[in-house]
């Protein structure tokens, strides 16, 4: 499943590409036509990304709500760039040189090919961001034909934004907006800082519950997921199933500082870069490769990077939980 800085990747390429333009929506397998209808020529006014979660909303005062899910994604195409990720002072933040991801897998961070892409490219972007250039004799056609079962289409006269497979997509009035994201814990990229730290702390010192459960619950805290959720137990080296109102003060507030840290990276990178340090050539496998950016996650039976105990694996809360028994004691 999407993590929080995939959803927030997609907010912007929405508010880059598709902000302040009339947008023709569709529905091409058909199950959204109701919803695509109510939004059918109106203007995008926003783009937000709470959590694991998006909202986008348009002049007519109502928005559309898409949560990915397992199985959702989106697939941009037209005059798009490879990496959307846009600072609030309108610079960029940071580009994705991996393999598959930029169009020239040799070119480095800061060329044209990996700033952008001409109009036969093609973005997917769910936990796995590729890009490919298409060819043959449809590959200048624009906007391109709807492949697979897209639930929403949302087309501009430069880009276009396909949707497959979401666990959510529904129309909401703004009324409904505000309850959704009431039932959203804090985001760091969307929340006041302090605030937002603030209600973290508060929230998991009283619960009972593992810790390794509270940060997967998105009411306590939003965008964490599986991986985010093992390797800031690692780092913070917590034994998982410690109750949150066991956990030291202190040790919490640190969850959500490093949760801030590594949301930021994972934003500018575009993946979940967990492992501080590195030198040049592990910072370029660690992008390139999942299995060497992580410290435990999806490591069962490996050693641990730092202790040499072999990492364990065990299903909690129904998600598998990756932990170092010797550092995370």
């Amino acid at each position: 499943m999407p993590e929080g800085h995939s959803v927030h990747r997609i907010a912007r390429q929405f508010s880059l590409h598709f902000l302040d333009k009339p947008l023709a929506l569709s529905s091409p397998q058909g199950r959204f036509a109701e919803g695509a209808a109510r939004l059918d020529g109106h203007r995008m006014t926003e783009a937000r990304a709470v959590g694991k979660q998006m909202f986008l909303a348009f002049d007519n005062g109502l928005w559309l709500r898409v949560h990915l899910g397992l199985y959702g994604a989106w697939d941009f195409a037209g005059d798009i760039t490879a990496d959307a990720t846009v600072s609030s002072a309108g610079g960029r933040m940071g580009q994705t040189n991996q393999r598959g991801t930029i169009l020239d897998q040799d070119a480095a961070e800061d060329s044209n090919a990996s700033i952008g892409a001409p109009r036969r490219t093609r973005l997917r972007m769910s936990e796995q961001e590729t890009l490919r250039q298409d060819q043959g004799p449809q590959a200048n056609e624009f906007p391109p034909p709807p492949i697979g079962a897209v639930r929403v289409r949302l087309l501009a006269d430069d880009a276009v934004a396909d949707l497959r497979g979401p666990t959510a997509c529904e129309v909401l009035t703004p009324e409904q907006v505000e309850v959704a994201l009431g039932k959203l814990g804090p985001d760091p990229l969307v929340d006041d800082p302090k605030i937002a730290e603030e209600r973290f702390v508060s929230v998991v010192r009283k619960k009972p519950t593992p810790i390794a459960l509270l940060l997967m619950d998105q009411s306590v805290v939003s965008g964490i997921g599986n991986v985010y959720r093992a390797e800031l137990l690692f780092r913070a080296r917590l034994e998982p199933h410690t109750p949150g109102k066991l956990v030291p003060e202190e040790t919490v507030r640190a969850l959500w500082r490093d949760w801030t840290h590594l949301l930021t990276l994972g934003v500018e990178t575009g993946q979940m870069l967990t492992m501080d340090d590195l030198d040049p050539e592990s910072y370029r496998k660690a992008l390139a490769h999942r299995d060497d950016r992580h410290w435990v996650y999806h490591r069962e039976g490996l050693p641990c990077r730092i202790c040499g105990t072999n990492i364990a694996m065990e299903e909690l809360g129904g998600r598998k939980l990756y932990w170092c028994p010797r550092d995370q004691a």
